[in-house]
């Protein structure tokens, strides 16, 4: 199996997005998101990644297909909810390099792929300079949640084994709408950050 992995910016993530869209729809229904996305949602909210000179998406590429995805762009261009916990500790968001999200289609993982989705985001983050930290968000389980048994491993050790640690005095609530349910309802996030070494 040859895997093609691409770096897109600016304008040039225009024509990843359908397929982007889909492959985050796919992927976020797993627990712990359980999300139920759509189309026309997702494409809006990857707008922003086009019109953002610094964004960066990462594909993972099985012939024509695209099996994976990982994004990022300066916190600065995040949306308040992201931005404001960092506001309000004290921190310039225009240092922060937040890093989005990393989806991957089951049977392409355990081969790398999300180092090398933090190393392409690390590293985009780098030439740009002036950031001083990366950071990422997660939801927030009970131990005890039913789907959790049957769902993904915890990234928890691998989140540390790549230099990020849970900052607890970062927190946001997101919205949206779960497996099975007729309305979103608000998920608890919390923030893992690591400093960026020049």
């Amino acid at each position: 199996m040859t895997l093609t992995v691409t770096a897109l910016t600016g304008a040039a993530i225009a024509n990843a997005i359908p397929a982007l869209a889909e492959l985050r729809i796919a992927v976020f229904r797993e627990f712990p998101y359980m999300y139920d996305g759509s189309l026309q949602y997702e494409a809006a909210y990857l707008q922003t990644y086009m019109e953002c000179a610094n964004s960066l998406i990462v594909t993972v590429q099985d012939g024509a297909e695209i099996v994976g995805a990982s994004s990022a762009l300066p916190l600065a261009f995040e949306t308040p909810e992201l931005r404001q916990p960092f506001e309000a500790r004290g921190w310039d968001v225009r240092h922060v390099f937040y890093l989005a999200e990393s989806v991957l289609l089951p049977a392409y993982r355990g081969r790398g792929l999300g180092h090398r989705f933090f190393e392409e985001r690390e590293a985009h983050a780098r030439r740009l300079s002036g950031f001083t930290h990366s950071a990422f968000c997660a939801v927030k389980r009970a131990d005890d949640h039913p789907a959790k048994a049957g769902g993904p491993r915890s990234l928890e050790m691998f989140w540390r084994g790549r230099g990020y640690a849970p900052d607890n005095a970062l927190t946001a609530t997101l919205h949206w709408q779960e497996i099975g349910q007729i309305t979103q309802t608000p998920h608890e996030m919390g923030f893992w950050v690591k400093a960026l070494e020049p």
